[in-house]
């Protein structure tokens, strides 16, 4: 079998060589797939079979297209790519032909190393909605929220931000990789000329054998450069009410979620601290057994999404809130990224902290958790910090 044919997804256990996972972020190049996440780096090239669109749950075709790879003569083909929020709309899914595999970035001491100096091409920035049409989305929705309509909904709104020369998509991944490296950093191609790229913190679902990790992020708070302020931050966050139910419905929709696929399910009764270099998120992680050996990451993943930390509960009526409020279509934001294999082990990320680029365009995204106890002004704040993660990729500033 030829190099090209083959796919590893094999991972050395100790020991991993020093540059072995930043070669793959350093040959990424637009058009190819880079996922990396706390247990490997991954970057896919060359010809691909997509995942065709159909009337079949993406899982499914998922499941057959790996199957035809296999039974065309790939050596443990693996499915790589982006699903968006509206899980019925086509996909950016395929089995490439040629995958490498390493260590996570987390383990490789080159990733210390800092990253080329940040151009700042002169940004036109636009941001859609207004941020005070924003805020008046939130006051509405929590108006509607006291009238008894609904208990939660997750308002997002982007920012345009044009450049006067061509993107410089690996250069942008290089600095979000490198300032959060034990996240989920993406770049993978979700249309001629168009790649989705973020950094996410949030792991929606992990198959590993008939072990299922999911770790819900709800509840945030903008870090701060002080220190002491910093910290002041995370503890009011940990006691912070409004925020712990925000977070515990989030927690009890993927346990209902994933409970009909598990036994043995362990869910920790108060949540603990995540950062980024942006933000503090209030975060569980929920484990269990697999019932099915046959359930393959993706179908748990699809069983979880939306979640309410996404878009709301009940997730119908949010739904109708979200569109009625948001001046834009999500595309894959808030959908999820990630990796699967034959075998249904695989990796499913919630697609925040994210952009898409197409040549000299990026458009941002960045929501908020709303509750009957929210505030407009200290929503429209938060999704100010969360675009901080990618704004300070590209050396823009609101």
């Amino acid at each position: 079998m030829s190099t090209a044919s083959r796919v590893a997804t094999h991972i050395p256990a100790a020991h991993p060589a020093t540059g072995a996972a930043t070669s793959l972020l350093d040959d990424y190049t637009p058009g190819a797939r880079f996922l990396a996440t706390p247990r490997r780096t991954l970057l896919a090239h060359g010809p691909a079979r997509q995942v065709p669109h159909g009337a079949q749950p993406v899982d499914q075709r998922v499941s057959l297209a790996l199957a035809e790879a296999a039974d065309a003569g790939q050596e443990a083909p693996v499915v790589i790519g982006a699903i968006p929020f509206d899980h019925t709309a086509p996909a950016a899914l395929s089995v490439p032909a040629a995958l490498r595999v390493a260590p996570p970035l987390s383990s490789d001491p080159l990733i210390a190393l800092p990253s080329t100096g940040v151009d700042s091409p002169g940004w036109h920035i636009r941001p859609v909605p207004e941020p005070e049409v924003y805020a008046a989305g939130v006051a509405s929705a929590v108006e509607r929220m006291w009238r008894g309509e609904f208990s939660k909904v997750v308002l997002a709104r982007t920012l345009e931000l044009t450049s006067p020369a061509p993107l410089d998509v690996p250069a942008m991944l290089q600095r979000l990789a490198r300032r959060d490296p034990s996240g989920y950093t993406f770049a993978l191609p979700t249309g001629p000329g168009r790649t989705l790229i973020g950094a996410s913190p949030e792991l929606l679902v992990s198959r590993r054998g008939r072990q299922v990790v999911a770790n819900p992020l709800a509840g945030s708070s903008p870090r701060s450069d002080d220190l002491a302020e910093d910290v002041r931050r995370a503890a009011a966050l940990l006691e912070s009410a409004k925020d712990l139910h925000e977070h515990a419905v989030v927690v009890d929709a993927v346990h209902q979620a994933l409970a009909p696929h598990c036994s043995g399910m362990t869910v920790p009764p108060r949540p603990t601290l995540i950062r980024t270099a942006t933000m503090w998120h209030l975060s569980t992680t929920v484990t269990g057994t697999l019932t099915d050996p046959d359930t393959s990451a993706l179908t748990l993943a699809c069983a979880l999404h939306p979640t309410p930390a996404v878009c709301g509960t009940p997730t119908a009526t949010a739904q109708q809130v979200l569109t009625e409020t948001e001046p834009f279509d999500r595309g894959y934001f808030t959908g999820m990224v990630g990796w699967g294999d034959a075998a249904g082990d695989g990796e499913w990320v919630v697609t925040i902290r994210c952009a898409e680029a197409e040549e000299r365009m990026l458009r941002l995204y960045a929501g908020a958790g709303v509750v009957a106890a929210s505030e407009p002004e200290a929503e429209t704040a938060e999704t100010a910090a969360k675009f901080r993660t990618f704004l300070s990729a590209v050396g823009a500033e609101l």
